[in-house]
């Protein structure tokens, strides 16, 4: 088996390109799906997800048939428990992958559209290029909703105000203050606590149903975040999102940084025009924006795009031995 590896922003995402197994479906969803059922499927995302081939923050895809006229491919994300329904950082990526093996004709000096299907619909990375290098990627994400804003949920530290959005994938975010903590690395381990805290206390309430498909239902991450104040184009956030369970996005979370825009818009604090500034615990950045509104069609919705930058991190080529006592590998957490 083949794959290609890329990091966006420090958070790995390692690409199938050759010997995946066929999944059924009609729909990238009705895919997804079928993934998360078949054990001989699975057993291959847990061959590179798990050590010694991969790690505990592993993320990656395979690609699929495309679903709607014009996208290039389909998309099943997975990561170390599964398989999610939107991943900003991973869609970065493939738009560097794509035009950087030529998967889709791209302008040297210039913006080239690279549209996807994913899980929770169309997605479209506009990846720049000077000279034919790619110098960023900006992803066009589907639209995001907010669910609830100020939702009190009750933790170790005491009851905390949650806001949640609908980005792809639904997120709770709350100010790592309310847990006495910051965004910084020294704090890892309580941050995940945290966030497992908060998204178990929340499973199976009304705020983890999505009403649009209930395939969707379900908070997938927890943005702790650090509001640093405003720069002269906009606010200035640091977050960490964990999600699955315990799992932290290296990135500043490229779909989670929708549901920053959506939420920091709702307040009042970020207009169309304005630019958030969204920094990772590990300093990487990405940038958002809201764009005009309908954009993708979402009645509404807020319409978002994300830029980052996606770099090449290796090639590899992957086997199992029939008699390797590990089998698909292991994790430690």
């Amino acid at each position: 088996m083949t794959v290609t590896d890329y990091h966006a922003a420090g958070e790995p995402f390692r690409i199938v390109t050759g010997g995946a197994p066929e999944i059924p479906g009609t729909t990238v969803l009705e895919r997804r799906e079928a993934a998360r059922s078949t054990p001989g499927i699975d057993a291959v995302r847990e061959l590179l997800v798990r050590e010694p081939r991969g790690h505990s923050a592993m993320y990656g895809c395979f690609l699929v048939p495309p679903q709607t006229e014009g996208s290039l491919f389909g998309v099943l994300f997975w990561h170390r428990e599964g398989y999610s329904t939107a991943c900003g950082h991973g869609t970065i990526a493939l738009g560097a992958w794509a035009v950087r093996t030529g998967r889709v004709e791209a302008v040297a000096d210039g913006v080239t559209e690279v549209p996807m299907d994913v899980p929770s619909g169309r997605v479209i990375a506009a990846v720049t290029c000077e000279g034919g290098e790619v110098r960023k990627v900006a992803f066009r994400n589907v639209d995001t909703t907010v669910l609830g804003r100020g939702v009190e949920v009750a933790t170790k530290s005491g009851p905390v105000k949650v806001d949640l959005a609908y980005s792809g994938a639904i997120y709770a975010c709350v100010p790592a203050s309310a847990f006495g903590l910051e965004v910084v690395p020294e704090h890892h381990t309580e941050l995940v606590a945290a966030g497992r805290e908060v998204k178990a206390a929340l499973s199976g309430t009304e705020w983890a149903r999505y009403s649009g498909d209930s395939r969707l239902s379900g908070v997938y991450g927890v943005i702790l975040y650090d509001d640093l104040g405003d720069t002269a184009t906009g606010p200035h956030q640091r977050n960490v999102t964990v999600f699955a369970d315990g799992q932290v996005d290296r990135s500043p979370c490229g779909s989670g940084t929708s549901a920053r825009l959506a939420l920091l818009a709702a307040e009042g604090r970020l207009r169309e025009g304005d630019v958030l500034t969204h920094g990772s615990i590990i300093g990487t950045t990405f940038t958002g924006r809201i764009l005009p509104t309908g954009v993708n069609g979402t009645a509404g919705g807020v319409a978002t795009e994300i830029e980052g930058t996606a770099h090449l991190a290796g090639e590899s080529v992957f086997t199992l031995d029939p008699a390797d006592e590990l089998g698909t590998g292991f994790t430690l957490r």
